[in-house]
């Protein structure tokens, strides 16, 4: 029988090899994107002090539409880049979270960008 092999674990070992390389800092902290089946969430993370400083994803309370599907991911990016502008943040790190820069995130980085954001 053929074993198939978990996607999830394949993406972490990514994402593990880009956090190696990139993180943030309080100047330019990291904006980060999970993306699941159903939703799509971004936070943007000071690495240094560990601390989240802004998050927005498709599962709040007044989203509207589907969570799962490029214009969600764009309303998304939009809405991390109100409240980052909100922070007084507009210089980013771009953490795709191991995923392929394509259709959903892809979709959430134009969205922060549209918004004001620079990465």
């Amino acid at each position: 029988m053929v074993s198939k092999k978990d996607k999830n674990v394949q993406r972490v070992k990514r994402h593990a090899r880009v956090r190696a390389k990139i993180s943030g800092t309080t100047e330019r902290p990291r904006l980060d994107v999970y993306r699941s089946n159903a939703h799509i969430y971004a936070q943007i993370i000071d690495d240094v002090k560990g601390v989240t400083l802004c998050s927005a994803s498709s599962t709040e309370k007044g989203f509207e539409g589907i969570g799962s599907n490029k214009a969600a991911a764009k309303q998304v990016g939009a809405k991390i880049a109100e409240r980052a502008a909100a922070k007084g943040i507009t210089e980013v790190v771009f953490d795709r979270g191991g995923y392929v820069y394509h259709g959903r995130v892809s979709e959430l980085a134009e969205g922060a960008r549209e918004a004001g954001l620079k990465f």
